[in-house]
Protein backbone atom coordinates (compact mmCIF):
# COMPACT_ATOMS: atom_id res chain seq x y z
CA UNK A 1 0.00 0.00 0.00
CA UNK A 2 1.29 3.43 -1.12
CA UNK A 3 2.65 5.70 1.69
CA UNK A 4 -0.46 8.17 0.94
CA UNK A 5 -2.83 5.27 1.55
CA UNK A 6 -1.46 4.29 5.44
CA UNK A 7 -1.94 7.91 6.57
CA UNK A 8 -5.15 8.66 4.79
CA UNK A 9 -6.24 4.91 7.00
CA UNK A 10 -4.43 6.25 10.15
CA UNK A 11 -6.48 9.98 9.40
CA UNK A 12 -9.86 8.35 9.71
CA UNK A 13 -8.61 5.93 12.31
CA UNK A 14 -8.17 8.78 14.90
CA UNK A 15 -11.53 10.68 13.58
CA UNK A 16 -13.06 7.57 14.20
CA UNK A 17 -11.47 7.41 18.20
CA UNK A 18 -11.84 11.04 18.35
CA UNK A 19 -15.32 11.26 17.75
CA UNK A 20 -16.15 9.18 20.42
CA UNK A 21 -13.84 10.72 22.96
CA UNK A 22 -15.16 13.71 21.85
CA UNK A 23 -18.90 12.99 23.00
CA UNK A 24 -17.55 11.70 26.17
CA UNK A 25 -15.60 15.20 26.69
CA UNK A 26 -18.27 17.52 25.39
CA UNK A 27 -21.06 16.38 27.51
CA UNK A 28 -20.15 18.31 30.73
CA UNK A 29 -18.80 21.32 29.48
CA UNK A 30 -19.69 24.08 26.78
CA UNK A 31 -18.74 23.05 23.23
CA UNK A 32 -16.65 26.34 22.23
CA UNK A 33 -14.73 25.22 25.88
CA UNK A 34 -13.94 22.18 24.37
CA UNK A 35 -12.93 23.01 21.42
CA UNK A 36 -10.63 25.28 22.99
CA UNK A 37 -9.21 22.78 24.98
CA UNK A 38 -8.93 20.34 22.36
CA UNK A 39 -6.59 23.03 19.94
CA UNK A 40 -4.69 23.86 22.48
CA UNK A 41 -3.62 20.39 22.93
CA UNK A 42 -3.14 20.29 19.20
CA UNK A 43 -0.92 23.04 19.42
CA UNK A 44 1.52 21.81 21.90
CA UNK A 45 1.62 18.21 20.36
CA UNK A 46 2.29 19.80 16.84
CA UNK A 47 4.75 22.19 18.83
CA UNK A 48 6.58 19.08 19.93
CA UNK A 49 6.34 17.18 16.78
CA UNK A 50 7.95 19.96 14.66
CA UNK A 51 10.86 20.55 17.43
CA UNK A 52 11.08 16.78 16.82
CA UNK A 53 11.53 16.56 13.45
CA UNK A 54 13.91 19.97 13.58
CA UNK A 55 11.48 21.62 11.33
CA UNK A 56 10.93 25.20 12.67
CA UNK A 57 13.66 26.33 10.28
CA UNK A 58 11.40 26.28 7.10
CA UNK A 59 9.10 28.97 8.51
CA UNK A 60 11.61 31.70 7.20
CA UNK A 61 10.99 30.43 3.57
CA UNK A 62 6.93 29.98 3.56
CA UNK A 63 5.43 31.02 0.22
CA UNK A 64 3.22 33.60 1.27
CA UNK A 65 0.18 31.94 -1.00
CA UNK A 66 0.63 28.85 0.98
CA UNK A 67 0.95 30.90 3.86
CA UNK A 68 -2.51 32.76 3.10
CA UNK A 69 -4.31 28.82 2.42
CA UNK A 70 -3.45 27.16 5.28
CA UNK A 71 -4.78 30.47 7.25
CA UNK A 72 -8.29 30.12 5.33
CA UNK A 73 -8.05 26.46 5.89
CA UNK A 74 -7.03 26.98 9.73
CA UNK A 75 -10.19 29.02 9.38
CA UNK A 76 -12.44 26.77 7.91
CA UNK A 77 -11.24 24.19 10.53
CA UNK A 78 -11.69 26.39 13.77
CA UNK A 79 -15.25 26.16 12.38
CA UNK A 80 -15.51 23.02 11.26
CA UNK A 81 -14.72 21.82 14.92
CA UNK A 82 -17.07 24.34 16.05
CA UNK A 83 -19.92 22.98 14.35
CA UNK A 84 -18.99 19.53 15.02
CA UNK A 85 -18.60 19.99 18.73
CA UNK A 86 -22.23 22.04 19.23
CA UNK A 87 -23.50 19.05 17.36
CA UNK A 88 -21.96 15.87 19.26
CA UNK A 89 -22.91 17.91 22.60
CA UNK A 90 -26.61 17.48 21.62
CA UNK A 91 -27.06 14.80 19.09
CA UNK A 92 -25.92 11.11 19.33
CA UNK A 93 -22.19 10.02 17.73
CA UNK A 94 -23.67 7.63 15.49
CA UNK A 95 -25.31 9.96 13.83
CA UNK A 96 -23.33 13.24 14.26
CA UNK A 97 -20.08 11.38 12.98
CA UNK A 98 -21.66 10.14 9.35
CA UNK A 99 -23.19 13.57 8.91
CA UNK A 100 -19.72 14.89 9.23
CA UNK A 101 -18.47 12.63 7.07
CA UNK A 102 -20.34 14.25 4.25
CA UNK A 103 -17.58 16.54 4.46
CA UNK A 104 -15.31 13.46 2.13
CA UNK A 105 -18.61 14.22 -0.81
CA UNK A 106 -17.83 17.82 -0.36
CA UNK A 107 -13.96 17.61 -0.96
CA UNK A 108 -14.59 15.68 -3.82
CA UNK A 109 -16.58 17.39 -5.34
CA UNK A 110 -14.78 20.23 -4.80
CA UNK A 111 -11.63 18.65 -6.05
CA UNK A 112 -13.26 18.34 -9.14
CA UNK A 113 -14.87 22.02 -9.47
CA UNK A 114 -11.84 24.17 -7.89
CA UNK A 115 -8.61 21.98 -8.41
CA UNK A 116 -10.03 20.58 -11.85
CA UNK A 117 -9.19 16.82 -10.48
CA UNK A 118 -11.23 14.24 -12.90
CA UNK A 119 -13.07 11.11 -11.80
CA UNK A 120 -13.65 8.09 -13.31
CA UNK A 121 -17.21 6.63 -13.52
CA UNK A 122 -16.50 4.21 -10.86
CA UNK A 123 -15.31 6.96 -8.32
CA UNK A 124 -18.49 9.04 -8.78
CA UNK A 125 -20.47 5.81 -8.29
CA UNK A 126 -17.99 5.83 -5.13
CA UNK A 127 -18.93 9.39 -4.37
CA UNK A 128 -22.56 8.75 -4.55
CA UNK A 129 -22.80 5.65 -2.34
CA UNK A 130 -20.56 7.94 0.17
CA UNK A 131 -23.56 10.51 -0.02
CA UNK A 132 -26.05 8.01 0.14
CA UNK A 133 -24.84 5.71 2.69
CA UNK A 134 -24.25 8.93 4.83
CA UNK A 135 -27.80 10.00 4.37
CA UNK A 136 -29.12 6.50 5.12
CA UNK A 137 -27.42 6.47 8.56
CA UNK A 138 -27.71 9.88 10.23
CA UNK A 139 -31.09 10.70 8.66
CA UNK A 140 -33.28 7.78 8.89
CA UNK A 141 -35.22 6.44 11.98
Amino acid sequence: MADWRLFALGSAFFAGVTAILAKIGVQAIPSNLATGIRTVVILGFLALVISWRREWGHVSHLNARSVIFLILSGLTTGLSWLCYYRALQSGPASLVAPLDKLSLVIAVLLAVAVLGERLTSMQWFGTTLMTVGACLVALTK
